[in-house]
């Protein structure tokens, strides 16, 4: 790994990413709705997304929550939180803040959230941490993170194959743990949480669903990570982006998303 590139995150915010994203938690939210019903979220909880970006999952709390609970929403991309707050509910807010160091105050939440955070910004035993600050007493935190290796496609394809080693070499690259769903029960029982719990899922993708577009358009957002450590050329990157797309849209092709790995647990 170059140190070039390492602790940097590498999507770029380019047009169409609030899309991707948008679509990417439409896709997850069943799942997501599941953790929370069996987080048990319910009214009058104030909930905490760390690392919402465009939204995460705060509508979803929100809903739950109602009127007399609170959600934030923190992230370091002020054109997302502004995104965000284009459609948020009257409970919910949106806060420009550091995941590792957010200044809000100790204890103010009966849930802490992070999702893909921690795999991408690095340390989640200091993410985790500031989390069991932030949380009160008997609170819950929870985490979802991925495992890339189950990001397949068939019928097979060089394409595929080409943008799926790009997106995980982009990310290893800068230092980013896409595997990190395979020891993140590990880690967060060692952080001191009790009555930890362990869920993973996987989304299926077949050419009319809304995420078929997922892989071109992520290495996409990757492109200048991609093109600096040499894992496309310059030269074939539209080709392969197109040819990717061309066969997503056959009929009969199918892929599977990367696992994402729910574990939560009560602050002691």
């Amino acid at each position: 790994m170059s140190s070039e590139f390492s602790g940097s995150y590498p999507i770029e915010t380019r047009s169409g990413e609030i899309e991707r994203l948008d679509i990417q938690g439409r896709a997850m939210a069943p799942d997501a709705e599941h953790m929370l019903d069996l987080i048990g979220v319910c009214d009058g909880w104030s909930c905490l997304d760390i690392g919402c970006g465009p939204g995460g999952i705060t509508g979803l709390m929100s809903r739950r929550v109602g009127t007399e609970g609170r959600v934030v929403g923190l992230d370091m991309n002020a054109g997302f939180l502004d995104h965000a707050r284009s459609g948020a509910a009257a409970n919910t807010e949106f806060i420009l803040g550091d995941a590792y160091g957010s200044q809000l105050p100790a204890a103010s939440f009966d849930l802490v959230h992070m999702r893909f955070v921690a795999s991408t910004a690095g340390d989640p035993e200091r993410l985790l941490q500031e989390a069991k600050r932030l949380a009160r007493p008997g609170g819950t935190i929870a985490l979802q993170e991925p495992d890339g290796s189950t990001l397949n496609c068939y019928p097979l394809h060089p394409s595929w194959d080409k943008l799926k080693a790009a997106l995980l070499g982009a990310f290893s690259g800068v230092g980013a743990d896409l595997e990190l769903a395979r020891k993140l029960y590990h880690v967060v029982c060692k952080s001191g949480l009790s009555d930890v719990q362990y869920r993973p899922f996987i989304v299926g993708v077949r050419p009319m669903d809304a995420m078929v577009d997922y892989l071109p358009s992520t290495v996409q957002s990757l492109r200048a990570t991609v093109l600096k450590l040499g894992l496309l050329d310059e030269s074939e990157f539209p080709d392969v982006l197109a040819q990717c797309r061309e066969h997503l849209a056959r009929p009969g092709t199918a892929f599977t998303m990367y696992t994402v790995a729910q574990v939560w647990g009560r602050n002691i």
